[in-house]
């Protein structure tokens, strides 16, 4: 801290008031190679924080968010415990966060569903042979 500069009591940091960047986070995490790639994965906008849609990569996280990630396999849910201070080992960075769905990643789409074709479901026309 520079010597000028004093901290009244309202703007002293606090861990609890510690925030940092989602592309920072993503990196740290180790779920992106790279910051690059983590802002490339924010842009496509389909990371949720606490169930809202992030658009942008400075968004700032802080322990105790949700966050919704899609992830090649499927999507992930995870509950942030504390932020990393650094990018270190992936053990280390499985200690910060705690996988809210069991820790697998679940299925984009239910598999339990069938694909309904472009004339089942409707109402029959009339004239027309069942199939």
């Amino acid at each position: 801290m520079p010597p000028w500069r004093t901290w009244s009591v309202e703007e002293t940091p606090t861990a609890a008031s510690a925030r940092v960047r989602l592309d920072r986070l993503l990196f740290n995490l180790r779920f992106a190679r790279s910051r690059t790639l983590a802002q490339r994965w924010i842009a496509e906008g389909h990371i949720r924080r606490n169930g809202e849609r992030v658009l942008r990569q400075d968004q700032p996280i802080a322990p105790g968010d949700v966050l919704t990630l899609p992830l090649r396999s499927g999507v992930m849910v995870i509950e942030l415990l504390a932020l990393p201070p650094r990018r270190g080992p992936a053990s280390e960075a499985r200690e910060h966060y705690r996988p809210l769905d069991a820790g697998r990643a679940m299925a984009i789409g239910a598999a339990e569903l069938t694909k309904i074709g472009p004339d089942e479901g409707a109402p029959p026309v009339e004239g027309t042979p069942p199939q």
